[in-house]
């Protein structure tokens, strides 16, 4: 089996679930959130998780890293939401579980933001 490596950004809270979970599975979406998107690298994931999982709640980012059958997430939709390097899966929230079982091995934090690490929008340099 080929996989594919991926990468989410999560808050603490989605942390904590995938901690629960043994390192081998993401939480159910929410009613407010139809997709799961996972990203196709990580510099967008750090992206996301400092930029914004850091703003909102927690006000902590972490990036997960995880590999996932390659035939299994070929199915998906592969969407640009931005610059080329802005690439996510469009997992609808009702594939998810079938999804996590297509995780091989376990899902991995490789970084950390805090909202410390922001430079306040008024002393931003453009």
């Amino acid at each position: 089996m080929t996989s594919l490596t991926r990468y989410r950004p999560v808050g603490a809270n989605e942390l904590k679930l995938i901690a629960d979970s043994g390192w081998t599975a993401f939480p159910p979406r929410l009613p407010e959130q139809p997709i799961f998107y996972p990203v196709t690298n990580e510099a967008y994931a750090s992206q996301i998780a400092h930029d914004w999982n850091t703003r909102f709640g927690s006000k902590e980012g972490f990036v997960t890293r995880f590999e996932v059958d390659a035939a299994y997430a070929g199915k998906f939709d592969r969407k640009i939401v931005g610059g080329r390097e802005h690439e996510d899966l469009w997992v609808p929230a009702e594939e998810l579980e079938e999804f996590n079982r297509h995780i091989v091995g376990r899902i991995e934090v490789t970084q950390r933001f805090s909202a410390n690490d922001h430079v306040p929008d008024d002393l931003a340099v453009e």
